[in-house]
Order: C-alpha cells, then structure tokens, then sequence
C-alpha cells in the first residue's frame, strides 16, 4: 500500500497564520467604526457614487448598514439593508476556517469547495449583477437603500 504525498507548509505556524489574522483583525476593526459611526444617519459616510451618478443601486449599496445591523444583532434589518452581504458572511465565514485550519496544520489544499477553477469569479459576477437587476426593478423595492 503506498501513500500519497501531501505537499505541507514548511513556515513556522506563526507566519502561515499571520495573513488569515490580520484579515480578521482588519474587518473586526472596521466593523468597530462602523459601530460608532452609524451609516444610518442620512450621508454619515457619503453618497453611493452608483446612485449619485445613475441612479441604480449597485450590489453593495446598503453594506454598511448591514455590517453595522450585524454588529448590533439585527440580522433582520441587516438583511433589508443588503440580503446578498448578509448571506455572503457564512460562506465567507466558513471560507475562512477552512484557510485557518489549512494554515494551523501546514495543508496547501488549493481551494475548500469542489469547483473548477476559473468558475468561482464568473458566478460571483453574475449573482451580482442578478442582485442589481433585481433590487432596482419594483419587486426588489424592499431592498433599495
């Protein structure tokens, strides 16, 4: 019975985990000033340039005021500021671990979900653009910032 070799990361467990953190630390960091600076206050952090300059919402209109009704455990209202963020955090979340626990044991796996590569941005783009269609017809009114 022969064994498969598995390629390891061969830096110290600090440095592999180093990148992974300093994401998480950032995003923490930024979620604490949107704690404090509410982006609810109308133009507390400017206007969508989207909106200013066609007047369409673009898929990340009301992300900051999600974040910020995710800070405060509204994931309701979090939800009808932008539904794609908010359902975007769990995959990103899980994403997350999987490269956390790559890095904790050495693993240079290439991806966590079984896809081809070269799919993964082209879908992204075209949920995203779904999203926008959708929230600037009538029946995605609910969801206009």
């Amino acid at each position: 019975m022969t064994e498969t070799m598995v390629a390891r990361d061969q830096r110290p467990r600090e440095r592999r985990l180093l990148g992974p953190f300093v994401v998480a630390g950032s995003l923490a960091l930024a979620s604490g000033v949107l704690y404090l600076r509410d982006p609810h206050v109308d133009a507390s952090w400017g206007r969508c340039p989207s909106i200013a300059l066609f007047g369409l919402a673009c898929p990340f209109c009301g992300g900051l005021r999600a974040m910020n009704d995710l800070t405060n455990l509204r994931i309701v209202d979090a939800f009808f500021s932008n539904p794609l963020l908010v359902s975007a955090v769990p995959l990103v979340l899980a994403w997350w671990i999987s490269v956390v626990r790559d890095r904790w044991t050495g693993s240079t796996r290439p991806w966590m979900f079984p896809v081809q590569r070269g799919v993964v941005a082209p879908v992204l783009i075209a949920v995203c653009v779904a999203f926008s269609l959708y929230r600037n017809l009538p029946i995605g009114a609910a969801f206009y910032p």
